[in-house]
């Protein structure tokens, strides 16, 4: 056997390898955050070598860059950093729950060079604004295959070159749908599903809408609701089979993420329409939650067939989120409580709370702190968490059932919001490539969280 030809065969069989363990999923991309809640939407790091403790004197500041209103957050892809905000003309922002602010000016999908944040376009039109909270866009935007998808808090879904800044297409869910916008925002990301752009539109017969990516040309539409509600289309497998995740303020639904038919529907009504949190899931058990303590775990059946209800939402049983995400792992439930404003463990099983702490929220050394004290969970490997609480702290710390362990804690950005008498920095963050991204009302700002001694 030539040289020549042995090496063709080394090459041949390392190709089938990598083709093998990339259809079984054993490959870590970690170098993206494409959308909101991370690569896999659900609040998991798929990077190694990264700190698991933040050191004593902080993480170190790679660049920052200002930027204006928003409650979307950063995404990470193709070596650049997009941020979605609104840059406000006229008109206050009082954070009123019961009240719309009337305000004028643009909403922006910003790009800035990843690596040092260099500016590199930005694309932006006029938009009014008449809801609560009025302070930016709500979703986090979605990149496919060199697009950026953006949803603005009026319903504006625009589709844009991520190369060169440029408007594909447009969408307003309002004048193509007559779909009214919710009191605090059209708020769902939208979600990339194989050739397929899924979004909460709203509207009769088109709650949920699937759009071609390249032409925003509609490919089917679904369901009716009273209201939209807050909550993302999630993807959910089970039993081999996928099934896409809508909850409205009426129901859960579980859809043929293909063509939008219907699998099954389970009624769950939060208080104030407020559907935010979408379900996740752990094994057979599928749970959510909302404002009220409204909230359900459910046992999947096979083939999609439909749901069995374990247990029910109450004050005093599993953890109900309104602005943070929520992770399932190891048959644990994990999350920002809505009514205690602390970070609970509770069993997915029967809903009894194992613990809780305000630390990683609001920081109040007591166990309480205060109605929708926020922090966002990012999972890396076992039981290490980075959060980053709504004081513009990032915390390292070690979350299950046995309690909740800080290992490490650092002042990354101000809070330029206020709520209930607090003032706080309401948006999820990033981790791509090594590095840490977090914006607030001013600025978008990179921290390494590279583990330099693991190289």
């Amino acid at each position: 056997m030539t040289d020549s030809v042995r090496w063709n065969k080394i090459l041949r069989h390392l190709l089938l390898c990598f083709l093998v363990l990339l259809a079984s999923d054993q490959i870590t991309f970690g170098d993206d955050w494409p959308q909101w809640n991370g690569p896999r939407r659900d609040g998991s790091v798929r990077e190694s070598e990264l700190l698991t403790t933040i050191p004593s004197d902080g993480l170190k500041l790679i660049w920052r860059q200002p930027i204006s209103f928003g409650y979307s957050g950063p995404i990470i892809a193709d070596v650049k950093t997009f941020i979605f905000d609104y840059k406000k003309a006229s008109g206050d922002i009082t954070n009123n729950a019961g009240k719309r602010d009337k305000l004028t000016g643009k909403e922006r999908l910003l790009c800035f060079k990843a690596t040092n944040g260099k500016p590199l376009w930005s694309y932006e039109y006029e938009r009014a604004y008449a809801v609560s909270y009025g302070g930016g866009p709500r979703a986090t935007p979605s990149y496919h295959d060199g697009m950026v998808y953006a949803l603005g808090a009026e319903g504006d879904l625009t589709c844009v070159d991520a190369k060169r800044g440029t408007k594909v297409w447009h969408i307003n869910f309002k004048e193509q749908y007559g779909a009214k916008t919710p009191l605090w925002g059209h708020s769902a990301s939208p979600l990339v599903y194989g050739n397929s752009l899924i979004c909460m539109v709203g509207g009769e017969g088109s709650l949920v809408v699937a759009f071609d990516l390249k032409s925003g040309k509609e490919e089917w539409r679904s369901l009716s609701s009273i209201e939209t509600g807050y909550c993302p289309p999630t993807i959910v497998k089970h039993d081999g089979r996928k099934q896409l995740m809508i909850w409205d303020p009426e129901q859960i639904s579980s859809l043929n993420p293909t063509n939008g038919t219907l699998y099954w529907q389970h009624p769950l009504k939060p208080d104030y329409g407020m559907s935010i949190l979408p379900p996740i899931s752990n094994g057979d058990l599928l749970f959510t939650s909302g404002e009220g303590s409204k909230g359900v775990m459910l046992k999947l059946k096979r083939n999609a067939s439909g749901v069995e209800k374990l247990w029910g939402g109450s004050p005093k049983r599993g953890v109900y989120l309104a602005t943070s995400n929520g992770i399932f792992y190891e048959g644990y439930l994990y999350g920002a409580d809505i009514r205690s404003g602390a970070v609970i463990c509770a069993r997915g099983d029967t809903g009894e709370r194992l613990w809780q702490s305000a630390l990683p929220t609001t920081g109040s050394t007591r166990g309480r702190g205060g109605a929708h004290g926020t922090a966002f969970l990012m999972k890396l490997s076992g039981h290490n968490y980075i959060l980053f609480s709504e004081t513009g702290d990032i915390i390292s710390a070690e979350l299950s059932p046995a309690g909740y362990r800080e290992t490490g804690r650092f002042h990354a950005i101000k809070p330029t919001s206020n709520t209930m008498g607090r003032t706080v920095v309401w948006t999820f963050p990033a981790i791509a490539g090594g590095k840490l991204y977090l914006r607030n009302d001013n600025e978008v700002v990179c921290y390494s969280l590279a583990n330099d001694s693991a190289n």
